[in-house]
């Protein structure tokens, strides 16, 4: 494995510079205007240096019967919480629950528009006051080389838990791009399923936020699959953009089933339906729903690339060096020109591909983060399948982006 203390630098250097502020996506796809829903975003697709661009409900059309989708579906935690240190207010953001119950927090402080700037320095033994008497102390570092996440040890009366905190307290995650703070609800996504133990994401994973569930049918009536995995995410680093830190995840047997024969190589007869072709993979694509899902079907790959059903904490960051052993396609958001995630996409695609991708997302408008515009990435030399795919007994209506959204520059309130 690689891990994140080996992870190069990757901001410098790249052709298609900053991201302009006014290409944040400041509010969800479905409040931008009437008649819009979470899937009114648009969708840039990649085949090498190839990019094409559409609205996000053509997603079907660009997938092909026996590709096989992999979807997180770890819940959004409310994991912020206000706090204070001395007199002074802090937010903290709660991370991921070590096996020893202590909690990796970052601190921040409030700005003053509702939502948060990275808070510097820190100190063990620091005491966090935190709603219904609840104490948080800090006690380590979580990183050697980064103050940034500390190890914390919370203690309530009465027996209560950071979870019953996090539903009493707590509110979604942002950041200042975005423009108010929205329900909880708007933070999940149509795959989010609750865990046992009650655990879940920082932060949403948010690359499949736009899929519905007309969608989802429609893609299924298509011969598309969907193999589910979890992967719980940390709180991101909106500044300083390090690596991720361990996750929980776990890829279960079921799923690991549906990778494998996706991957696995076809017969002639299965290849083609005049029984031609040479037993090459003719048909389905693994195909990742957002970096969490590479992360955790790479993490339970071996060598040869076949998945094992694996629980447990990984630490890996997938690197051009390290390469992709499992995953043919990504379908993710648009990332900062600091990302690590950038190393994942270069992994996948190969820089070239990747670079001439965002030039196109630059010159096209489209928005960044959580609320933002997808990119699909497929492999080089691929057309589009859509005339592969069996036509759908019922055909369902595919809602538009409306002018107000391409022009991406302003937006309507609720």
């Amino acid at each position: 494995m690689t891990t994140a203390a080996g992870v190069p630098p990757v901001g410098g250097g790249r052709a298609w510079g900053k991201v302009p502020e006014e290409l944040s996506a400041r509010v969800p796809a479905e409040q931008r205007g009437p008649g819009l829903d979470r899937d009114s975003v648009r969708l840039l697709v990649s085949r090498g240096t190839e990019v094409s661009h559409h609205d996000f409900v053509e997603l079907p059309r660009q997938l092909r019967a026996g590709d096989l989708l992999v979807v997180n579906t770890s819940p959004t935690l409310a994991a912020a919480v206000d706090g204070r240190i001395g007199h002074a207010r802090v937010v903290v953001h709660f991370s991921t629950r070590g096996e020893d119950g202590r909690w990796a927090v970052e601190l921040r402080d409030p700005d003053g528009r509702g939502t948060t700037r990275a808070r510097t320095g820190g100190a063990a033994g620091a005491e966090v006051r935190l709603p219904d008497g609840v104490r948080l102390v800090l006690e380590e570092p979580l990183a050697g080389r980064s103050e940034r996440l500390w190890w914390a040890r919370v203690s309530a009366p009465g027996g209560a838990d950071v979870l019953g905190l996090l539903r009493g307290h707590g509110r979604p995650i942002r950041y200042s791009y975005t423009e108010r703070d929205q329900p909880l609800s708007v933070y999940q996504t149509v795959f989010a399923l609750p865990s046992a133990d009650g655990a879940g994401s920082a932060e949403m994973p948010s690359a499949a936020r736009p899929f519905t569930a007309r969608l989802v049918a429609e893609l299924v009536s298509r011969g598309v699959q969907f193999a589910p995995i979890t992967l719980h995410t940390g709180v991101a680093s909106a500044e300083a953009h390090e690596p991720p830190y361990p996750e929980r995840f776990a890829v279960p047997e079921a799923s690991a089933r549906l990778i494998n024969a996706a991957r696995a190589p076809r017969t002639p007869r299965e290849a083609s339906p005049s029984g031609g072709g040479d037993g090459s993979r003719e048909g389905g694509r693994v195909i990742a729903v957002g970096t969490t899902a590479v992360r955790a079907v790479e993490s339970a790959a071996d060598a040869d690339g076949v998945v094992r059903p694996t629980e447990g904490w990984t630490d890996l960051v997938v690197t051009p060096e390290r390469g992709v052993r499992v995953v043919d396609g990504l379908l993710t958001g648009l990332h900062e020109p600091e990302a690590s995630h950038l190393l994942m996409l270069e992994a996948l695609a190969g820089r070239a591909a990747v670079d001439r991708g965002y030039e196109e997302a630059l010159a096209g408008l489209y928005l960044w983060h959580e609320f933002g515009d997808l990119h699909l990435i497929l492999p080089d030399g691929e057309s589009s399948h859509s005339a592969l795919l069996p036509q759908p007994t019922v055909r369902l209506p595919l809602g538009r982006c409306d002018p107000a959204h391409r022009a991406h520059i302003t937006y309507e309130a609720e």
